[in-house]
């Protein structure tokens, strides 16, 4: 750095003038900040030998403690909204919450004009002679007891898909004649223990050389009776003996009140009594707490999920084969018919619309056959694109309607006569609900924090469904894997921001992008009650200290809100936007934004917003910033602009800090030169309130980092340099935003009032230009920035005398080579003739 250019007159950085040609704006600003004087004029100039020499220090000593207070003011409003809820200094989380923010939208976002709540599948559908009954799922345990019928055996043996570990199951069956086998509803268990004992009772029978009867090999057990009714009747059952190989499917759902699962004793008797009688029985129970001592025994049992592919494809070959089979009876080409239909079916099923209108990563067998009906009947012109692409939507409404239906049915029930008045198992009955709406709200979010929310879900349910009892909850028998499995849950590797740095975590999803919406929307419309005590659980999340945990639940409230306005309105938005804490009202904001993506409320949330904007309330004016700031709530990046102004300047100034920060929010959308043509603007406003509002802003812009600020703008060249201070991001990625960025940070740099602090901020991004291990940072943001910003003799004069300031740093010098790099970027080549001869 040459020691010619080195500013020997001062120790302070030396401003420009009005003559400079550079902005009128330094020198009205400096009288208005300093009574009058400039901060290049010498103390005691123009008369100084007529004044008092302590009057001449007594003043100067109150102009250097008003400048102190300028900056100390300047400081505060460059705060983030944060700040009040912890430490001066600390991380105020708001790059996490944006993250959190944009990867929780991209779950609602199906393309389906931003509402991805959609009811508008078929209920019921005839495809060619198939009748579809969408909604005609219904629960195992509900069917009645007798034999099943042969043709449902032939048609199992025929499209069952066997899963992993199938021969296990079997040989474990004939070894013991008893499986206890455990499984998600839905996912074929049923069918499967079917299967097993379609094929060892047939075995048996072939092998023991028994004549074919017409008496039935397979029979359904009503569970009223339990294992120990089974034990007895086949313990009692005349001839049993004489009638080998009967294969007997017992459903249990564990889970009802006054049911409890059969202990060892119970089993090994069933086992001894099945032997007697040479007969198979296999008993199917839901995976959970409740179930693990039965499946950790001699005779439990996982059942694995079926792949989709393989199920899909089963079902689909079968749909063909029938229609081939009787349109084209006598062709003898129709097995080229159903390989060619096959392979356009399955092509069918890979388009994204497609894909992204199924929603769900795995197919249950019951799913796998609607698809497969579905894709057939499209192929066969017996379904429009429109109704397969609706019916495909319906599987995941369906999924989420079978989840909640009747969940609570026996312990609303009025208890019998005699009976204590509570319900008993509350907690253990609600908490995989509550899991399942925790997991739609928080998905992507920590484990931890999913199955925390839930737990605090399942005592507002509990409480809800019996005000005048405590719920009891167990504090060991939390099962994650059954949570997992009852809820289509998935655990993934991943990254979670603790207090502005990133560390490993398992993260939880859902396993299928439309079970979220599905979730969230079947509580909603279809099950009124429920609206209470999930408000109040979410209000508690807007509470909670993470933000991948407020921030989600902040989303998902908004697209809850979509559903009824009116009730999310009166219950969350309002409530939350005038809270006392700022994370409740960024909450509130985040809420109605989210809403405001919707064609439907847009409308009326700018309305609504502009309205706030204008308040007395100060708790309303500033939730309405942090809502403007997402650029959604008002109809043009001016008119956001004005509304922000509006806030920022009144009562002066005192909500500048919430202003400034989304006025530097909007400039991370594609209307970033709007924004500036606004700062200049309002830089050289004759107000000083205006001014401020401007100075606030450049300083907040320079200091602020990518991450904290960028919404969700896709595609954004910003988004890989989250870490970078906007402004430098800007000057290497937009090179038509240097000269207004440079002008504002210049302004600022001559103002008194601000000076210190863009100051300081100035510091900082040299500073950036590399990181601590020597690597290149901001340095292609600076070398388009500083010879813009140091194009006179007395902004390098500036430059200079800070880069000696940082090298000169006790605490944390600057190295000299970095320092001279930087200089040399901000001389231009055309001023460096000669110099580096002398200096480089």
């Amino acid at each position: 750095m040459p020691d010619e250019q080195q500013a020997v007159a001062s120790p302070e950085p030396v401003p420009g003038s009005a003559a400079d040609g550079r902005s009128p704006e330094a020198d009205n600003a400096d009288n208005r900040a300093g009574g009058g004087e400039r901060n290049d004029r010498a103390p005691g100039e123009d008369g100084a030998a007529d004044v008092d020499g302590d009057t001449t220090r007594d003043e100067a000593a109150e102009r250097e403690k008003e400048r102190e207070r300028a900056a100390g003011r300047f400081r505060e409003h460059t705060r983030d909204p944060l700040a009040e809820e912890q430490s001066e200094d600390g991380s105020t989380d708001l790059a996490a919450a944006s993250r959190a923010r944009r990867s929780t939208r991209m779950l609602f976002d199906t393309g389906r004009d931003l509402n991805s709540f959609d009811r508008s599948y078929i209920r019921s559908a005839h495809i060619g002679d198939i009748h579809l009954r969408m909604d005609a799922r219904q629960s195992a345990v509900g069917m009645r007891s007798g034999p099943v019928p042969d043709e449902d055996l032939r048609r199992l043996r025929r499209v069952h898909v066997e899963p992993e570990g199938y021969p296990a199951l079997r040989n474990a069956l004939r070894a013991r004649r008893l499986l206890v086998l455990g499984a998600a509803p839905g996912t074929g268990r049923t069918s499967t223990a079917l299967a097993l004992l379609d094929e060892v009772t047939a075995f048996a029978a072939g092998a023991a050389g028994a004549e074919p009867t017409a008496r039935p090999r397979v029979l359904r057990v009503g569970p009223d009776g339990g294992v120990r009714g089974l034990t007895t009747s086949l313990g009692g059952a005349p001839g049993a003996e004489e009638r080998p190989a009967t294969g007997y499917l017992l459903e249990l759902a564990l889970t009802q009140p006054g049911s409890p699962p059969p202990d060892v004793m119970d089993l090994d008797a069933l086992a001894a009594a099945l032997d007697g009688c040479r007969a198979f029985a296999v008993i199917v129970v839901p995976v959970g707490p409740a179930a693990n001592p039965l499946l950790a025994g001699r005779y439990g049992m996982l059942c694995r999920p079926v792949p989709t592919q393989e199920l899909l494809t089963t079902r689909l070959r079968e749909r063909l084969e029938d229609h081939v089979a009787e349109a084209e009876a006598d062709a003898p080409d129709g097995g080229h018919r159903v390989a060619d239909l096959l392979s356009r079916a399955e092509e069918l099923a890979g388009r994204q619309d497609v894909r992204d209108a199924v929603g769900l990563n795995d197919l249950r067998p019951a799913e796998a056959e609607l698809f497969a009906s579905l894709l057939a009947g499209h192929l066969l012109e017996d379904v429009t694109y429109e109704e397969l692409l609706a019916g495909c939507r319906s599987l995941a409404a369906a999924q989420a309607q079978e989840w909640f239906a009747g969940v609570d049915r026996v312990p609303a029930a009025p208890p019998a006569e005699g009976s204590a008045g509570a319900r008993p198992g509350a907690a253990a009955l609600f908490h995989p609900v509550a899991f399942r709406i925790a997991l739609a709200v928080l998905c992507g979010a920590p484990h931890s924090a999913v199955a925390a929310a839930a737990h605090l879900l399942t005592w507002e349910l509990s409480v809800q469904s019996a005000p005048d009892s405590t719920p009891a909850r167990p504090l060991f028998c939390d099962d994650p894997e059954s949570d997992l499995a009852l809820s289509r849950g998935e655990l993934v590797d991943g990254r979670v921001e603790v207090a502005g740095t990133e560390v490993d975590a398992r993260l939880v999803w859902y396993r299928g992008s439309a079970l979220p919406a599905a979730v969230l929307s079947e509580i909603w419309d279809r099950h009124f009650p429920v609206r209470a005590p999930v408000v109040r659980w979410l209000r508690l999340l807007a509470d909670d200290p993470r933000p991948q945990v407020w921030m989600r639940a902040a989303v998902a409230a908004g697209e809850l809100c979509v559903r009824d306005f009116d009730h999310g309105y009166a219950e969350l938005i309002r409530p939350l936007a005038e809270a006392a804490t700022a994370r409740r009202r960024i909450f509130a904001a985040t809420t109605i934004d989210q809403a405001a993506g919707h064609t439907s409320h847009r409308k009326a949330v700018r309305h609504l917003v502009d309205e706030w904007s204008r308040q007395e309330t100060e708790s309303l004016r500033w939730t309405a910033a942090m809502a403007l700031g997402y650029g959604n709530a008002a109809a043009t990046t001016d008119g956001s602009l004005d509304a922000l102004a509006r806030i920022g300047v009144r009562d002066e100034g005192e909500q500048l800090a919430v202003a400034s920060l989304n006025v530097v929010r909007l400039l991370t959308l594609r209307d970033s030169a709007t924004v500036l043509r606004r700062l200049t603007d309002w830089t050289h406003h004759p107000r000083e309130a205006y001014q401020d509002l401007g100075l606030v802003t450049t300083v907040r812009f320079a200091v602020s980092r990518v991450a904290e600020v960028l919404d969700d703008e896709p595609g954004s060249p910003l988004g890989d340099r989250g870490d970078w201070p906007l402004v430098l991001a800007l000057a290497a990625t937009r090179p038509e935003l240097v000269g207004p960025l440079a002008d504002l940070l210049w302004t600022a740099l001559n103002t008194p009032r601000s000076q210190d602090v863009a100051m300081d901020a100035l510091a900082a991004l040299l500073r950036s230009a590399e990181r601590k291990d020597g690597t290149e940072w901001t340095r292609p943001g600076l070398a388009a920035l500083l010879p813009v910003l140091t194009a006179e003799e007395h902004d390098r004069r500036r430059l200079d005398w800070l880069l000696r300031r940082l090298m000169n740093d006790p605490e944390n010098p600057l190295p000299d080579a970095q320092a001279r790099s930087l200089w040399w970027l901000a001389v231009p080549p055309r001023d460096r003739t000669g110099e580096k001869e002398r200096h480089g």
